[in-house]
C-alpha cells in the first residue's frame, strides 16, 4: 500500500525558496531593514479512510488581527521556545488541545514573510488518526480539515486582489467549500503544492 504521505515527504526533499506576501507584488520595494518577527506554525497532516487531510483553524471573530480569517495553528516564537517546532507544537496545544505527544514532526520548508512583519516557518508534521481538535474559543472559532489532494493541486489555486492601505494588493486563494482560504496561509500552501508537484 503505497505511503499517502509520500508527496509531503517528497516535498522536503525539494529544494524551494522564502516566499512572501509580496511575491504577487512586485512593485513595491522593501526597506532592507524591515523588521521580521520570528513566528511559526503547524502544517499538521492527519490519515482518515478519506485519504490525508490537512488540520486548520478559523480565528475568532473578535480578535484584533486576521478575526475569522483561516490559519494554521501557530504564532510568534516566544522567549520560551526553543526553536520554530517548539512554538508550533506550544500553539498547536494552546489553539485547539494537540498535544506533542500525537505530533510527529517530518521537518520544515523557508520561511514566509508576511505584510504584517513576520517570518514565519512552515513546520510539516503527522498527526494522530485519532486526534480530535479542541479549540480555545478565545483565539479559536472552529477547526477543520481540507483534504491533501484539493490543497496539493496548483490548478485549486486562484490570484485575487483588493485595496489594503490605499494600494491594490494581489493574493493566493484556495476556497475549500464555505472556507475561503486566502493570503499568508494560501501562500504558505501554494509553495508546498508547487513541492509536491
Amino acid at each position: 500500500m503505497p505511503d499517502r504521505f509520500a508527496p509531503v515527504l517528497r516535498a522536503l526533499r525539494v529544494a524551494g525558496r522564502p516566499t512572501s506576501d509580496y511575491d504577487l507584488n512586485k512593485d513595491q520595494t522593501l526597506a532592507e531593514d524591515r523588521l521580521r518577527r520570528p513566528a511559526a506554525v503547524l502544517v499538521g497532516f492527519q490519515d482518515s479512510a478519506a485519504g490525508l487531510r490537512l488540520i486548520l483553524t478559523k480565528r475568532a471573530s473578535h480578535l484584533k488581527h486576521h478575526p475569522g480569517q483561516i490559519a494554521f495553528p501557530g504564532g510568534k516564537i516566544d522567549h520560551i521556545d526553543r526553536d520554530a517546532v517548539a512554538a508550533a507544537l506550544r500553539e498547536a496545544d494552546e489553539e485547539i488541545g494537540l498535544k506533542a505527544n500525537a505530533v510527529e514532526v517530518l521537518g520544515a520548508i523557508d520561511p514566509h514573510e508576511t505584510v504584517t512583519g513576520f517570518s514565519v516557518t512552515p513546520v510539516l508534521a503527522r498527526i494522530d488518526p485519532n486526534f480530535r481538535p479542541i479549540c480555545q474559543e478565545e483565539e479559536v472559532e472552529e477547526a477543520f480539515s481540507v483534504p491533501l489532494e484539493h490543497i496539493g493541486n496548483p490548478m485549486n489555486y486562484r490570484i485575487e486582489g483588493r485595496i489594503w492601505r490605499g494600494e491594490m494588493r494581489k493574493y493566493y486563494t484556495v476556497p475549500y467549500g464555505p472556507y475561503y482560504i486566502w493570503g499568508a496561509t494560501a501562500r504558505m500552501l501554494r509553495a508546498l503544492a508547487d513541492r509536491m508537484s
